[in-house]
């Protein structure tokens, strides 16, 4: 029997369910009367922060959603940019943290198959899965079964039903310890025509469910994914969601031929709070109500009450509306696929979100009670003092005795080391689109029947989110949208997965604040809106937060297949060029952490005019067919980005000379900087296209590395091999650690 409706208020049960006091009062307020408890974990479900963005509404207002691509900003499952030819991309990145710091192999699983659904309720077509990733340093055997588990699961879910991953990127820090991010991102293709809604709209059309059956599992899901993690030996957690990537597969492809249909009004996937969000956002984003009958829900467990069902997260499952008297061909679909669909209600004209259950009616909330008018808050802001001490201390150069065992060292350090072992465990070439693989700045796919194609990329370096949030802010934008760049793309918008620690902290949610101002201004000079995102509050262990990381997921457009480029070294004899000046910037880096154990100081510094002329003036000559390969110089400097070019390119090596102090030219991680290797037939037409080029060597055939100063005295020189041996073995060893 559950709890009456005085007990809930009484017994303040409510406060089980992730509801304040104050909360508690606002939705007996909304209704007039005391919320029951059904209804009461309705209110729960929806207006916790993973759902209702109450503590981040007034601050996501900050970012620029529109521009001439844009179909589709903010406020749908997932955003839309146009790409010519009455083609569209469809975006959406997703955090799926506090499940995978559980049960990692489910819970990155059903965050890339969440993710997905996002993007097939749009009505497009998913054609590739990006992923960004951050764990504890894998010192600590809790952190390696993590790591291994979630890596598993994401292979796991996108293998299994076809889609590609051909982008992403991990990175190691303590900080994330037992509390790791599992960001995912879908990319899609749709035609315009096809762009649906979640919308339940047209007074008496049906409500349909379709897909896997309901169970118990994930209940509470999202007011789990907005609280803070307790570690305890004997601490118990809700049953989490597993997933069926080849359900999923027969469900989107049913959605995707129902989508067609001038028969379908409005179709949503029931992902956090399950059915309850997706009934009551479909309603409220209407202006309409809807009446279920939850006896009609398919369950696979016996005696499920009102609460249970409307706030299972079970996945692989949508919500959709049916003109009336049409539900025939929408069962049809689902039929030819073996996916069960069935009618469960209808829309009223009284938005009111009503539940009938064994006869009786025991639900009745008004829709946008639970979704447009959920609680928002401004929380208070405070600079923190490390801030002031970080910006405060003189900015140095790192002392370095021996060059070759530095680079050595910063290439087998894990964020920076060879990521073949997580990739090689997935299907990046599922449905034969993919152009370039992971391995390289970004991943493209190619616009199928065009010469066009998309590339995507994510990126964030917490640690200078960290030291300067509105400069680390920036610097996320600008490194995805160099990613880009470096690919041949034209950056046209992003999504983004904004992961900080508890928002009722003011230091936090100074970080929140001000990296969203970063972003902000990086978006408008960069010319790349947000279309889409997730926010993950509360990311923290015992107390302790994780680096703010704002995650960026981008996306450029590929005008020409012909244009895409990639990191490695092409041929020897081509020349290389260096895009930008190095100088001091050592806070929050590779260098520093290597030498000191821990990060201080100011962050790199970033001017956005630069960095906006750098990038267009490297895409304009890459479009002109004057570039041989690309890559933007980020974690560990000019000697960690010249190896990576080296390493992918089967035999080749370089031979340098850099200007400038060894430490800073090595190993700073100065921004808006690019590495480049040009053909000598193209060095006049690049030299006049690209004017703050400088040319520092040449690529040769001897499969040997050699960085030399201005003076002539050697740096650092070695084979490759003896490099890529440390950049390649490092996460492999680090892994086979003893548990």
């Amino acid at each position: 029997m559950e709890p009456n409706t005085q007990q809930v208020k009484e017994e303040k049960l409510y406060r089980q369910m992730g509801m304040t006091d104050e909360e508690f009062e606002f939705a007996e307020k909304s209704l007039g009367r005391l919320p029951n408890y059904t209804e009461t974990g309705l209110f729960s479900a929806l207006w916790s922060e993973h759902c209702s963005y109450k503590s981040s509404k007034p601050i996501l207002k900050k970012f620029p959603t529109s521009g001439e691509r844009v179909l589709q900003g903010p406020g749908e499952g997932a955003g839309i940019v146009d790409i010519g030819d009455n083609q569209a991309a469809v975006f959406k990145m997703e955090s799926h943290n506090s499940p995978s710091a559980i049960e990692p192999f489910i819970g990155a699983a059903t965050g890339a198959g969440g993710v997905l659904r996002d993007v097939f309720s749009m009505g497009a077509r998913p054609v590739a899965l990006v992923n960004s990733l951050r764990f504890g340093d894998l010192t600590k055997a809790r952190d390696r079964f993590l790591f291994k588990e979630a890596v598993a699961g994401i292979a796991s879910y996108g293998n299994g039903i076809g889609i590609p991953t051909i982008a992403g990127e991990a990175q190691f820090d303590n900080c994330y310890s037992t509390r790791p991010l599992v960001n995912a991102m879908a990319v899609g293709l749709i035609n315009h025509e096809d762009i649906q809604k979640g919308r339940a709209a047209g007074v008496g059309n049906t409500v349909m469910y379709a897909g896997a059956t309901t169970g118990r599992d994930g209940i509470h899901g999202a007011t789990m994914s907005s609280a803070e993690l307790t570690v305890e030996e004997d601490e118990e957690f809700p049953v989490m969601q597993a997933g069926d990537p080849f359900l999923e597969k027969l469900v989107m492809d049913a959605c995707l031929e129902l989508a067609k249909s001038d028969a379908l009004i409005g179709m949503q996937d029931m992902g956090a709070a399950g059915l309850s969000s997706a009934s009551a956002e479909m309603a409220s984003s209407a202006g309409y109500g809807v009446e279920l009958n939850l006896d009609l829900v398919p369950q696979r467990e016996e005696g499920m009450t009102a609460y249970e069902m409307m706030l299972s997260e079970s996945q692989e499952r949508m919500l959709f509306v049916i003109e009336k008297g049409r539900e025939q061909e929408a069962l049809d679909i689902f039929d030819k696929y073996g996916v069960e669909a069935v009618a469960i209600g209808h829309v009223t004209d009284d938005k009111m979100l009503r539940l009938v259950h064994k006869g009786e009616v025991v639900a009745e909330v008004p829709a946008d009670a639970l979704a447009e008018d959920a609680p928002v808050y401004y929380k208070e802001s405070k600079e923190p003092d490390y801030f002031k001490e970080f910006q405060a201390m003189e900015m140095t150069e790192p002392k370095v005795s021996d060059y070759k065992e530095t680079l050595k060292a910063l290439l087998g350090r894990p964020s920076i080391a060879s990521k073949k072992w997580i990739y090689e465990q997935f299907d990046t070439h599922a449905r034969r689109n993919t152009v370039v693989a992971p391995g390289s700045s970004a991943g493209v796919i190619r616009v199928e029947g065009t010469n066009k194609g998309l590339a995507m990329t994510s990126d964030c370096n917490a640690r200078y989110v960290y030291l300067d949030p509105e400069t680390g802010g920036k610097i996320a934008v600008a490194e995805a949208a160099r990613n880009l760049v470096s690919s041949g793309a034209e950056p046209i918008a992003l999504t983004d997965c904004l992961n900080f620690g508890n928002p009722d902290k003011p230091e936090v949610f100074w970080q929140f604040e001000k990296s969203a101002d970063g972003i902000s201004a990086a978006c408008l000079a960069l010319d790349s809106p947000v279309i889409s995102g997730n926010v993950s509050m509360s990311n923290e262990v015992n107390g302790q937060a994780v680096y703010p990381t704002p995650t960026i997921g981008m996306v450029g457009l590929v005008h020409d297949l012909s244009h895409t480029t990639t990191t490695e070294f092409k041929a020897a004899g081509d020349v290389i060029y260096m895009i930008g000046e190095a100088d001091l910037a050592f806070g929050g880096s590779e260098l520093q952490q290597l030498l000191d154990g821990k990060i201080t100081g100011q962050a790199p510094t970033i001017d956005l005019e630069v960095e906006a002329v750098r990038q267009k003036a490297l895409l304009a000559a890459i479009q002109e067919r004057l570039v041989s390969s690309a890559t933007d110089l980020s974690e560990g400097g000019f000697a960690v980005g010249l190896c990576e070019k080296v390493f992918a390119s089967n035999g080749l090596g370089a031979n340098v000379t850099i200007p400038g102090s060894a430490v800073t030219a090595l190993f700073s991680e100065t921004q808006s900087r690019f590495l480049v290797s040009v053909k000598e037939e193209h060095i006049e037409a690049f030299e006049s296209t690209v004017k703050d080029a400088v040319k520092i060597g040449v690529v040769t055939d001897d499969e040997k590395i050699s960085i030399k100063n201005k003076e002539n005295v050697m740096l650092i020189e070695g084979t490759v091999e003896e490099f890529q041996t440390e950049w390649e073995g490092a996460l492999q060893c680090l892994l086979n650690l003893e548990d």
